[in-house]
């Protein structure tokens, strides 16, 4: 048995890390998966691969940033699929710096990336759930957007505002059939974070730094992330709406 059925389910930053371990995940429940992402060479990989495990995925080359780019996506899956079911807005970027050490345009980018890309295509999507009467956006917050943490100011506050974001849209959505959470990661070892340990003064210290932050003493697997993920987009969950869905080792708990 599929828990997703037939759902269409439209995945940003979705060639790598906790997108394409999702996208694999809820393509072996049932749906029909599009993943978006910047460069088109990782999205070839990433449908390649998926066909190599016996997986169909779509892959539509976009920026999250850019607003012409989420209607377009949208359109394209709306033609191709007639209609989104799920939205995973997975799509970001993280820098490390404090506050002080961030650049404009460092911090720029991760707002435009992380906080306007979720808008934006929340934005796009929204109008055609609401016509159907149905319809789960989940946005891929952190505990970071639950807890502070030095050294990652602008990656911390651009979550800090998924959070937020989440809990207003989903107020604003109640009562219409459409669904908006978060998933809340703890440390998972995508290549974005392996590179931010690599990048680090003292790599060694910064991933023992972010390990001793979770009770259970290890970092999370991608597979546990795109299993909660899975949980938020399958029928059965009307009453869950603006929760932040923490999977992250206790980490939050402390």
């Amino acid at each position: 048995m599929t828990l997703l059925g037939e759902k269409v389910v439209l995945i940003t930053g979705g060639s790598k890390g906790l997108g394409f371990a999702t996208a694999l995940e809820f393509a072996r429940n049932g749906a029909s998966v599009v993943i978006t992402g910047r460069g088109q060479e990782a999205l070839d990989r990433a449908v390649a691969e998926a066909q190599g495990e016996g997986v169909v995925l779509s892959a539509i080359r976009q920026d999250v940033s850019v607003e012409d780019d989420c209607r377009r996506v949208v359109d394209e899956v709306l033609a191709g699929h007639g209609r989104i079911d799920v939205l995973f807005n997975n799509a970001g970027v993280l820098f490390a710096g404090t506050t002080w050490e961030t650049t404009p345009e460092v911090f720029d980018l991760t707002m435009a990336v992380n906080v306007r890309g979720t808008w934006l295509m929340s934005r796009a999507v929204i109008p055609h759930m609401l016509e159907r009467g149905s319809g789960a956006i989940i946005n891929n917050c952190s505990v970071l957007g639950l807890k502070a943490c030095p050294g990652a100011a602008a990656y911390v506050t651009s979550k800090g505002a998924i959070a937020q974001l989440t809990r207003a849209t989903a107020l604003e959505l109640a009562g219409t059939g459409v669904r908006v959470n978060a998933i809340c990661p703890g440390t998972i070892v995508t290549p974005m974070v392996a590179d931010i340990f690599a990048g680090a003064p003292d790599p060694a210290a910064a991933e023992a730094f972010f390990l001793s932050q979770h009770p259970v003493g290890r970092f999370g697997t991608e597979s546990e992330i795109a299993k909660a993920c899975l949980l938020l987009a399958q029928d059965g969950m009307d009453f869950m709406t603006g929760s932040m869905l923490s999977v992250d080792g206790g980490w939050g708990a402390r």
